[in-house]
């Protein structure tokens, strides 16, 4: 079977009223965008409300399925056969080709919904469903009608072309990104902060990220591990601005003057500190991190709390009631699971204490941050100013 067209269904989209259109054009967007680097050539465009990827030419079924199922905001992706609209006859003819191809192995049920969207058709749409249905019966007498719960909906609609189509490929629901502002993602090498980073994403958030080296403590394969990350992220996400924090002095410093049980929790504050100035620089509306409620010693409550409090701009944290099954079971769909595991360390697992508090106390974690006066704001200065900052963009899957 040859497909010519998919068609677009969204979801939460179709109930955006009058602002209907600037979500649509950020689907439309983002389709092109995952489009880009697959064999073909597609048209992206809307028409009476829905969207159509046209396929000029030959291209890849299957590469361009995977692709367009990594685009938040599709529900449906339906592959349309397009033929000439033709009088009923001869579309009768039309419609048996198409589900003989479709559905050789016969003995299904089926509901023929036919939508005459172009008006100058001479037969409406209810005669059109009785006059198709009875032609798949006559032709395949092994299949059944079931207008209630029926295995296959064959679709048939009459606009300047006759588009036929039956399958539904899910997709990954959510909002287009770039609908609903954008926020700073704190990505280690781990495997939390890329989910997390994807799950905002769905909803609709422009993603940037920070990420924290300590050369030579760390090595350059762990920075690129987290580029890695980044890039399997982008497919969903778009591209990501990644800044690239050398953190090995700070680290240092607060190794140095700080009490070995809070280092953790004050190079966490750090982290989140510089993370926000580079949200504020961009325009991001919010920090976006992995932390789960108690999965590790910084992020108990109290930690959490102890982190927040050198914020200005939310934190976003959408693992926070996750448990660690489910945080990998989407690592695993979204692919970004193998890459994590790989054994290059970050920063954060180098400098761990032995016994971390967990229940810090802000007052007295501030108390120790006084240590830190002397030389913290010009190491702080020396990392935002040599920040590396590369555009992470998604690759051919071919």
């Amino acid at each position: 079977m040859t497909f010519h067209s998919f068609l677009i269904k969204y979801g939460e989209i179709g109930i955006k009223g009058k602002n209907r259109y600037m979500f649509e054009d950020a689907l439309v967007r983002q389709i092109r965008y995952v489009l880009q680097n697959v064999d073909g050539e597609f048209l992206v465009h809307k028409c009476h409300g829905r969207v159509y990827v046209d396929c000029e030419g030959g291209y890849d079924y299957e590469e361009t399925v995977e692709s367009l199922k990594k685009v938040f905001g599709i529900v449906g992706i339906c592959p349309v056969v397009r033929k000439p609209v033709k009088e009923l006859e001869e579309l009768k003819k039309d419609v048996v080709v198409y589900v003989g191809e479709m559905y050789p192995e016969g003995n299904k049920t089926f509901k023929v919904e036919a939508r005459r969207a172009n008006k100058r058709y001479p037969v409406n749409s209810m005669e059109i469903n009785c006059a198709l249905g009875e032609a798949v019966l006559d032709a395949y007498p092994e299949m059944k009608v079931d207008v209630h719960n029926p295995d296959i909906r064959l679709n048939v609609e009459i606009r300047e072309e006759v588009y036929l189509y039956s399958e539904i490929i899910p997709g990954p629901g959510g909002m287009p990104v770039g609908t609903n502002g954008s926020a700073m993602l704190l990505l280690s090498g781990g495997i939390d902060s890329p989910v997390a980073g994807y799950m905002i994403a769905k909803r609709g958030v422009e993603i940037e990220a920070v990420y924290f080296h300590a050369p030579p403590y760390t090595s350059e394969r762990a920075k690129e591990k987290v580029v890695d990350l980044a890039r399997l992220v982008s497919a969903y996400a778009g591209p990501i601005k990644l800044h690239i924090v050398n953190f090995t002095d700070i680290q240092l410093y607060i190794y140095e003057k700080c009490p070995h049980d809070e280092l953790t929790i004050i190079m966490r504050r750090y982290m989140m500190r510089i993370a926000e100035h580079f949200a504020k620089k961009d325009g991001c509306l919010g920090l976006i991190t992995g932390e789960s409620i108690g999965q590790v010693a910084s992020q108990t409550m109290q930690s959490l709390l102890a982190t927040n409090a050198v914020c200005t701009l939310p934190v976003y944290r959408p693992l926070i009631g996750f448990d660690k099954r489910e945080i990998v079971e989407i690592s695993e769909k979204i692919d970004t699971y193998e890459t994590s595991i790989l054994p290059y360390e970050d920063c954060c697992t180098i400098f761990v204490a032995k016994h971390p508090v967990t229940k810090p106390n802000v007052e007295r974690i501030e108390k120790s941050e006084t240590n830190l006066t002397e030389k913290i704001d010009e190491l702080m200065k020396t990392a935002i100013e040599t920040a590396e900052v590369v555009t992470v963009r998604q690759e051919s899957l071919s």
